[in-house]
Protein backbone atom coordinates (compact mmCIF):
# COMPACT_ATOMS: atom_id res chain seq x y z
CA UNK A 1 0.00 0.00 0.00
CA UNK A 2 2.16 2.77 -1.36
CA UNK A 3 -0.82 5.32 -1.85
CA UNK A 4 -0.66 7.65 1.71
CA UNK A 5 -4.88 8.35 0.41
CA UNK A 6 -5.52 4.88 0.70
CA UNK A 7 -3.17 4.61 3.89
CA UNK A 8 -5.00 6.99 6.33
CA UNK A 9 -9.19 5.12 5.86
CA UNK A 10 -7.78 2.50 6.21
CA UNK A 11 -5.70 2.67 9.27
CA UNK A 12 -8.86 4.48 10.71
CA UNK A 13 -10.71 1.20 10.11
CA UNK A 14 -9.06 -0.85 12.19
CA UNK A 15 -10.85 0.25 15.71
CA UNK A 16 -7.95 0.45 18.23
CA UNK A 17 -9.25 1.89 21.70
CA UNK A 18 -6.63 1.60 24.54
CA UNK A 19 -5.84 -2.05 25.15
CA UNK A 20 -7.04 -3.24 21.83
CA UNK A 21 -4.54 -1.93 19.30
CA UNK A 22 -3.47 -5.58 17.77
CA UNK A 23 -5.84 -5.33 14.68
CA UNK A 24 -4.57 -1.89 14.12
CA UNK A 25 -0.87 -3.35 14.76
CA UNK A 26 -1.49 -6.20 12.58
CA UNK A 27 -2.71 -3.37 9.52
CA UNK A 28 0.16 -1.23 10.10
CA UNK A 29 2.70 -3.70 10.18
CA UNK A 30 1.42 -5.55 6.68
CA UNK A 31 1.02 -1.64 5.18
CA UNK A 32 4.08 -0.86 6.18
CA UNK A 33 5.94 -3.95 4.65
CA UNK A 34 4.14 -3.47 1.30
CA UNK A 35 5.63 0.41 1.54
CA UNK A 36 9.46 -1.08 1.53
CA UNK A 37 9.82 -1.33 5.25
CA UNK A 38 11.26 -4.64 7.35
CA UNK A 39 8.76 -4.73 10.07
CA UNK A 40 8.53 -6.14 13.93
CA UNK A 41 6.29 -6.32 17.06
CA UNK A 42 8.64 -5.65 19.64
CA UNK A 43 8.60 -6.80 23.19
CA UNK A 44 5.23 -4.75 24.53
CA UNK A 45 3.55 -5.09 20.87
CA UNK A 46 4.57 -1.88 19.41
CA UNK A 47 4.46 -1.65 15.52
CA UNK A 48 7.66 -1.08 14.33
CA UNK A 49 9.18 -0.51 10.98
CA UNK A 50 12.20 0.53 9.67
CA UNK A 51 13.59 1.62 6.16
CA UNK A 52 17.80 1.58 5.65
CA UNK A 53 20.73 0.21 7.35
CA UNK A 54 22.62 3.25 8.57
CA UNK A 55 23.91 3.44 11.63
CA UNK A 56 21.89 7.11 12.16
CA UNK A 57 18.23 6.75 12.93
CA UNK A 58 15.43 9.10 13.00
CA UNK A 59 12.49 7.81 14.65
CA UNK A 60 9.09 8.81 14.09
CA UNK A 61 7.21 7.75 16.88
CA UNK A 62 3.31 7.58 17.06
CA UNK A 63 0.58 6.35 18.98
CA UNK A 64 -1.88 3.33 17.53
CA UNK A 65 -4.50 3.59 20.02
CA UNK A 66 -7.12 5.70 20.43
CA UNK A 67 -10.21 6.93 23.03
CA UNK A 68 -13.02 4.73 23.04
CA UNK A 69 -16.12 5.52 20.44
CA UNK A 70 -16.70 4.26 17.43
CA UNK A 71 -17.14 6.91 14.37
CA UNK A 72 -18.12 5.48 11.43
CA UNK A 73 -15.97 6.20 8.46
CA UNK A 74 -16.71 8.14 5.63
CA UNK A 75 -15.98 10.98 3.44
CA UNK A 76 -17.76 14.91 3.44
CA UNK A 77 -15.36 16.44 0.46
CA UNK A 78 -12.19 17.22 1.53
CA UNK A 79 -13.06 15.21 5.40
CA UNK A 80 -12.52 12.01 6.64
CA UNK A 81 -14.26 11.22 9.74
CA UNK A 82 -13.25 8.44 11.53
CA UNK A 83 -12.13 7.96 15.21
CA UNK A 84 -8.43 8.96 15.55
CA UNK A 85 -7.97 10.45 12.52
CA UNK A 86 -6.91 13.59 14.19
CA UNK A 87 -5.56 11.95 17.50
CA UNK A 88 -3.41 10.68 16.14
CA UNK A 89 -4.05 7.78 13.36
CA UNK A 90 -3.60 10.82 10.88
CA UNK A 91 -0.12 12.15 12.00
CA UNK A 92 0.61 8.18 12.41
CA UNK A 93 -0.18 7.43 8.71
CA UNK A 94 1.48 10.56 7.33
CA UNK A 95 4.87 9.16 9.36
CA UNK A 96 4.90 5.76 7.30
CA UNK A 97 3.14 7.69 4.16
CA UNK A 98 7.00 10.36 4.77
CA UNK A 99 9.27 7.53 5.89
CA UNK A 100 8.20 5.41 2.74
CA UNK A 101 8.64 8.62 0.16
CA UNK A 102 12.24 9.80 1.83
CA UNK A 103 14.94 9.21 -0.41
CA UNK A 104 17.48 7.71 2.39
CA UNK A 105 21.21 8.76 2.73
CA UNK A 106 23.48 5.92 3.06
CA UNK A 107 24.66 6.48 6.68
CA UNK A 108 20.56 6.92 7.90
CA UNK A 109 17.86 4.67 8.64
CA UNK A 110 14.18 6.14 9.71
CA UNK A 111 12.13 4.16 12.03
CA UNK A 112 8.45 4.16 12.49
CA UNK A 113 6.51 3.40 15.19
CA UNK A 114 2.74 2.64 16.21
CA UNK A 115 2.72 2.69 20.13
CA UNK A 116 0.18 1.40 22.56
CA UNK A 117 -1.69 2.83 25.41
CA UNK A 118 -0.70 6.57 24.84
CA UNK A 119 -4.44 7.39 25.93
CA UNK A 120 -3.99 5.39 28.80
CA UNK A 121 -0.72 4.16 30.63
CA UNK A 122 1.31 4.74 27.41
CA UNK A 123 2.83 1.43 28.30
CA UNK A 124 4.26 1.74 24.73
CA UNK A 125 6.54 4.90 24.93
CA UNK A 126 7.80 3.64 28.63
CA UNK A 127 8.86 -0.20 27.45
CA UNK A 128 11.07 1.59 24.65
CA UNK A 129 12.28 4.71 27.38
CA UNK A 130 13.87 1.02 28.94
CA UNK A 131 14.77 -1.38 25.45
CA UNK A 132 15.26 1.32 23.08
CA UNK A 133 19.05 2.52 22.24
CA UNK A 134 18.48 6.41 21.66
CA UNK A 135 18.18 7.44 18.26
CA UNK A 136 19.63 10.75 16.42
CA UNK A 137 16.24 12.58 16.15
CA UNK A 138 12.96 12.32 17.02
CA UNK A 139 9.55 13.29 15.87
CA UNK A 140 6.41 12.61 17.81
CA UNK A 141 3.06 12.06 15.89
CA UNK A 142 0.19 14.25 17.24
CA UNK A 143 -1.87 16.91 15.45
CA UNK A 144 -0.06 20.18 15.25
CA UNK A 145 -1.51 21.45 11.82
CA UNK A 146 0.16 20.97 8.71
CA UNK A 147 2.36 24.29 9.92
CA UNK A 148 2.98 24.37 13.35
CA UNK A 149 5.76 22.78 15.05
CA UNK A 150 5.02 21.60 19.03
CA UNK A 151 8.17 21.78 20.84
CA UNK A 152 6.51 20.81 23.98
CA UNK A 153 4.05 19.67 26.57
CA UNK A 154 2.64 19.76 30.09
CA UNK A 155 3.12 17.57 32.53
CA UNK A 156 0.31 15.33 34.49
CA UNK A 157 0.21 14.68 38.22
CA UNK A 158 -3.04 12.16 39.19
CA UNK A 159 -3.86 11.40 42.11
CA UNK A 160 -6.65 10.15 44.54
CA UNK A 161 -7.97 11.80 48.16
CA UNK A 162 -9.74 9.77 50.79
CA UNK A 163 -11.14 11.06 53.92
CA UNK A 164 -13.61 9.02 56.78
CA UNK A 165 -15.08 10.89 59.62
CA UNK A 166 -17.50 8.97 62.33
CA UNK A 167 -21.55 9.57 61.25
CA UNK A 168 -22.64 12.40 63.11
CA UNK A 169 -26.29 14.42 63.02
CA UNK A 170 -26.61 17.08 60.85
CA UNK A 171 -27.37 19.45 63.50
CA UNK A 172 -23.77 18.64 64.85
CA UNK A 173 -21.01 21.02 63.96
CA UNK A 174 -18.34 18.60 63.22
CA UNK A 175 -16.90 18.66 59.62
CA UNK A 176 -18.34 15.86 57.95
CA UNK A 177 -16.42 13.71 54.95
CA UNK A 178 -17.74 15.43 52.59
CA UNK A 179 -17.06 18.57 53.54
CA UNK A 180 -13.38 17.81 54.12
CA UNK A 181 -13.11 16.35 50.67
CA UNK A 182 -14.43 19.84 49.02
CA UNK A 183 -12.13 21.62 51.28
CA UNK A 184 -9.32 19.68 49.86
CA UNK A 185 -10.00 20.90 46.62
CA UNK A 186 -10.77 24.08 47.59
CA UNK A 187 -7.25 24.35 49.27
CA UNK A 188 -5.74 22.79 46.23
CA UNK A 189 -7.69 26.17 43.85
CA UNK A 190 -6.08 28.65 46.15
CA UNK A 191 -2.67 27.13 46.35
CA UNK A 192 -2.02 27.22 42.12
CA UNK A 193 -3.59 30.16 42.33
CA UNK A 194 -0.61 31.16 44.33
CA UNK A 195 2.00 29.50 42.29
CA UNK A 196 0.02 31.42 38.80
CA UNK A 197 0.80 34.58 40.27
CA UNK A 198 2.47 36.76 37.51
CA UNK A 199 2.46 33.96 35.17
CA UNK A 200 0.24 34.63 31.78
CA UNK A 201 0.94 31.91 29.75
CA UNK A 202 -1.20 28.68 30.42
CA UNK A 203 1.99 26.39 29.92
CA UNK A 204 3.56 28.20 33.01
CA UNK A 205 0.77 27.90 34.99
CA UNK A 206 -0.26 24.90 37.09
CA UNK A 207 -4.24 23.97 36.32
CA UNK A 208 -5.94 21.43 38.70
CA UNK A 209 -9.19 19.88 37.71
CA UNK A 210 -11.62 17.95 39.75
CA UNK A 211 -12.31 14.57 37.73
CA UNK A 212 -14.21 12.48 40.02
CA UNK A 213 -16.23 12.50 43.38
CA UNK A 214 -18.14 10.26 45.60
CA UNK A 215 -19.17 9.24 48.68
CA UNK A 216 -21.06 6.66 51.17
CA UNK A 217 -21.79 5.45 54.48
CA UNK A 218 -22.03 1.91 56.03
CA UNK A 219 -24.20 3.38 58.88
CA UNK A 220 -21.17 4.33 60.99
CA UNK A 221 -18.58 5.70 59.07
CA UNK A 222 -18.90 8.48 56.25
CA UNK A 223 -16.27 7.94 53.18
CA UNK A 224 -15.61 10.42 50.47
CA UNK A 225 -13.06 10.14 47.93
CA UNK A 226 -11.84 12.31 44.85
CA UNK A 227 -9.87 11.99 42.03
CA UNK A 228 -8.13 15.21 41.17
CA UNK A 229 -5.54 15.87 38.20
CA UNK A 230 -3.17 18.76 37.79
CA UNK A 231 -1.25 20.07 34.33
CA UNK A 232 2.15 20.77 35.28
CA UNK A 233 4.38 23.43 33.89
CA UNK A 234 8.29 23.50 33.64
CA UNK A 235 9.82 23.80 36.79
CA UNK A 236 7.79 22.71 39.67
CA UNK A 237 9.19 19.33 41.10
CA UNK A 238 7.09 16.13 42.96
CA UNK A 239 7.84 17.15 46.46
CA UNK A 240 7.05 20.58 45.83
CA UNK A 241 3.40 19.19 44.09
CA UNK A 242 3.02 16.78 47.30
CA UNK A 243 3.63 19.15 49.69
CA UNK A 244 1.37 21.34 48.47
CA UNK A 245 -1.32 18.58 48.12
CA UNK A 246 -0.84 17.79 51.94
CA UNK A 247 -0.85 21.27 53.15
CA UNK A 248 -4.85 20.72 52.04
CA UNK A 249 -5.05 17.48 52.82
CA UNK A 250 -5.81 17.23 56.61
CA UNK A 251 -6.21 13.69 58.08
CA UNK A 252 -7.29 12.52 54.32
CA UNK A 253 -5.24 10.04 52.90
CA UNK A 254 -3.66 10.96 49.24
CA UNK A 255 -2.19 8.44 46.71
CA UNK A 256 -0.24 9.27 43.54
CA UNK A 257 -1.64 7.37 40.83
CA UNK A 258 0.50 9.10 37.55
CA UNK A 259 3.61 11.86 37.87
CA UNK A 260 4.63 12.51 34.39
CA UNK A 261 6.85 16.00 34.26
CA UNK A 262 6.28 19.23 31.77
CA UNK A 263 9.31 18.86 28.89
CA UNK A 264 10.10 21.19 26.36
CA UNK A 265 12.75 20.76 23.32
CA UNK A 266 15.03 22.61 22.14
CA UNK A 267 14.36 24.06 18.34
CA UNK A 268 18.13 25.19 17.49
CA UNK A 269 18.65 21.82 15.29
CA UNK A 270 18.44 20.71 11.84
CA UNK A 271 15.51 18.63 12.51
CA UNK A 272 13.72 21.74 13.35
CA UNK A 273 15.39 23.50 10.33
CA UNK A 274 13.86 21.03 8.42
CA UNK A 275 10.47 21.20 9.10
CA UNK A 276 10.92 24.82 8.64
CA UNK A 277 11.62 24.37 4.99
CA UNK A 278 9.13 22.13 4.61
CA UNK A 279 6.72 24.26 5.85
CA UNK A 280 7.64 27.16 3.89
CA UNK A 281 8.59 25.35 0.76
CA UNK A 282 4.47 24.12 0.73
CA UNK A 283 3.73 28.01 1.11
CA UNK A 284 3.19 27.89 4.55
CA UNK A 285 4.68 30.74 7.80
CA UNK A 286 5.97 28.03 10.34
CA UNK A 287 5.47 28.66 13.91
CA UNK A 288 5.66 26.88 17.02
CA UNK A 289 3.05 25.75 19.61
CA UNK A 290 3.91 24.64 23.18
CA UNK A 291 0.62 22.29 24.21
CA UNK A 292 -1.14 21.96 27.65
CA UNK A 293 -1.73 18.37 27.01
CA UNK A 294 0.71 15.58 27.62
CA UNK A 295 1.88 13.23 25.46
CA UNK A 296 4.90 10.29 24.54
CA UNK A 297 7.16 13.30 24.45
CA UNK A 298 7.28 14.07 27.81
CA UNK A 299 8.46 10.41 28.49
CA UNK A 300 11.11 9.82 26.21
CA UNK A 301 12.42 13.06 25.76
CA UNK A 302 14.14 13.22 28.84
CA UNK A 303 15.52 10.14 28.22
CA UNK A 304 16.51 10.13 24.77
CA UNK A 305 18.03 13.65 25.48
CA UNK A 306 18.28 13.96 21.48
CA UNK A 307 16.59 16.56 19.55
CA UNK A 308 12.48 16.10 19.14
CA UNK A 309 9.70 17.81 18.22
CA UNK A 310 5.60 16.82 17.53
CA UNK A 311 4.48 17.34 14.45
CA UNK A 312 1.05 15.93 12.43
CA UNK A 313 -1.51 16.99 10.80
CA UNK A 314 -4.95 17.67 12.15
CA UNK A 315 -6.95 20.22 14.40
CA UNK A 316 -5.74 19.10 17.93
CA UNK A 317 -9.54 20.84 18.75
CA UNK A 318 -11.50 17.57 17.82
CA UNK A 319 -9.50 15.78 19.66
CA UNK A 320 -11.58 13.06 21.71
CA UNK A 321 -14.80 14.71 20.06
CA UNK A 322 -17.79 12.85 17.97
CA UNK A 323 -16.72 14.55 15.35
CA UNK A 324 -13.23 13.85 14.83
CA UNK A 325 -12.19 14.21 11.72
CA UNK A 326 -9.29 15.21 9.29
CA UNK A 327 -8.65 17.03 6.04
CA UNK A 328 -7.21 14.98 3.47
CA UNK A 329 -5.57 17.94 1.64
CA UNK A 330 -3.89 19.02 4.98
CA UNK A 331 -2.91 15.25 5.63
CA UNK A 332 -1.38 15.25 2.21
CA UNK A 333 0.27 18.54 2.40
CA UNK A 334 2.13 17.19 5.56
CA UNK A 335 3.20 13.82 4.57
CA UNK A 336 4.96 16.61 1.36
CA UNK A 337 6.65 18.32 4.14
CA UNK A 338 8.17 15.61 6.39
CA UNK A 339 9.14 13.60 3.63
CA UNK A 340 10.89 17.21 2.67
CA UNK A 341 12.37 17.56 6.35
CA UNK A 342 13.93 13.93 6.67
CA UNK A 343 15.90 14.56 3.45
CA UNK A 344 16.75 17.84 4.08
CA UNK A 345 17.94 16.10 7.46
CA UNK A 346 19.79 13.50 6.45
CA UNK A 347 21.80 15.83 4.07
CA UNK A 348 22.32 18.43 6.42
CA UNK A 349 25.08 19.35 8.14
CA UNK A 350 24.39 20.38 11.54
CA UNK A 351 25.01 24.52 11.27
CA UNK A 352 22.99 26.15 14.36
CA UNK A 353 19.89 28.14 12.88
CA UNK A 354 20.30 31.69 12.71
CA UNK A 355 18.56 33.70 14.85
CA UNK A 356 15.66 35.16 12.64
CA UNK A 357 14.57 32.04 11.59
CA UNK A 358 13.20 31.15 16.03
Amino acid sequence: MKDPAALLPGLLAAYSPTGEEAGAVDFLLEAMQTMGYTVSRDGVGNAVGTRGEGPQEILLLGHIDTVPGVIPIRWEGDRLYGRGAVDAKGPLACFAAAGAAAKLAPEWRVTVIGALGEEGDSRGARYLCENYAPPQMVVIGEPSGWDHITLGYKGTFRCRYMVQKPLTHTAARAENACEQAVGFWNGIVQAATRWNEGKDRVFEQLTPALRQMQSRNDNFIETAEMRVGLRLPLGITRSELENLLAGAAGDGEIVVEDYIPAYKGEKNNALVRGLLAGIRAAGGQPSFSLKTGTADMNLVGPVWNCPIVAYGPGDSGLDHTPNEHILLSEYLRSVEILTQALEYVMQSEQQPLPKEMF
